[in-house]
């Protein structure tokens, strides 16, 4: 049995109820159909070759913490906290990304990857994914980190001209989120 048909098979026998997902080059592959279709009805993933569902890291953490998906790597099932190590080891910033989208599907909204250079995530407001364009960019920041103003400014230009709204989160070192609204001030 090769890597991937042992990992697939990990995922499938590890239990019912939720999705099952294959881990490989830092994305993972939601294996069924259906599952498929149900996680991407409600805005998760991006649809790849053969109309499989794609997650990214954080998105796959968060499913993993709500017992909404089971990954499998390498013959083995993967829990949190081993999915987090070797996400880890492919993206620093994943811990934040996390956190930050938890905090924002816990509010209720639905949370894509990034459209605008610099932004984290693409934000719907509740209700209007995948009918509205996102109505928000979410830009990181964590906590005590350096961050020049023009950065910020370009970020902020960026998004204004895509007719979005740009929100900073900064992430603090207990992993709670504060958002700040950042617009350009024009004197009447």
């Amino acid at each position: 049995m090769g890597r991937e048909e042992g990992a697939e098979e990990a995922a499938q026998t590890a239990g019912r109820g939720s999705a099952e997902g294959l881990l490989k080059d830092g994305k993972v592959k939601v294996l069924s159909q259906s599952e498929a279709d149900s996680l991407a009805q409600s805005g998760y993933g991006v649809r790849v070759e053969n109309n499989r569902l794609e997650l990214n890291l954080a998105e796959a953490l968060y499913l993993v913490a709500e017992e909404r998906l089971r990954v499998a790597m390498d013959d083995a099932q993967l829990g949190f906290q081993e999915l987090l190590r070797r996400a880890r080891r492919l993206d620093s910033d994943v811990w934040e990304k996390y956190i930050l989208y938890r905090d924002l599907r816990s509010r209720g909204y639905v949370v894509r990857e990034g459209s605008i250079g610099g932004t984290m995530f693409r934000v719907y407001e509740r209700g209007e994914y995948p009918d509205k364009a996102a109505k928000y960019e979410v830009f990181t920041i964590r906590e005590g980190s350096p961050l020049p103003v023009s950065h910020l400014s370009s970020v902020l230009r960026l998004s204004e001209a895509a007719k979005k709204r740009l929100i900073i989160a900064v992430v603090d070192r207990h992993g709670e989120v504060v958002y700040y609204s950042l617009a350009e001030y024009s004197p009447s």
